[in-house]
């Protein structure tokens, strides 16, 4: 009798296991599979709506706290590519002692490439 209410219980147990998925799949699902990758561009650009060519713009990983930075181009572009898609990002940028608001690039925001202007003030 013993050997019989053992066997059932770890039927039972090994059961509701194999319905319960892992607590990794749940995530995966929820946020998407982890090696989706998107981009980031956009321009830097002064009060007076001018293109900032040779402004740094820094882009932090929330989660890791690594920094990538870029060099704006003549018209003041940028370009950061093979993000993670589960990430949150802060981007700003700065130049000649100005400096831009930081932005953020949600993990919610589903398109595969942002576009994001930061505009240069007075620190």
């Amino acid at each position: 009798m013993r050997k019989r209410v053992a066997w059932a219980m770890t039927v039972l147990v090994v059961g509701s296991a194999l319905l319960v998925p892992p607590v990794g799949a749940m995530v995966a699902w929820q946020r998407g599979p982890q090696n989706e990758s998107r981009a980031l561009i956009g321009r830097v650009i002064s009060s007076q709506d001018e293109p900032m060519a040779k402004a740094i713009v820094y882009l932090k990983n929330t989660k890791n706290l690594l920094i990538k930075t870029y060099i704006t181009d003549a018209d003041g572009s940028y370009r950061f590519t093979a993000l993670a898609a589960n990430v949150d990002y802060e981007v700003y940028a700065e130049h000649q002692g100005l400096r831009s608001d930081t932005k953020t690039l949600s993990s919610f925001d589903s398109r595969k490439q942002a576009n994001i202007t930061l505009k240069l003030h007075s620190k």
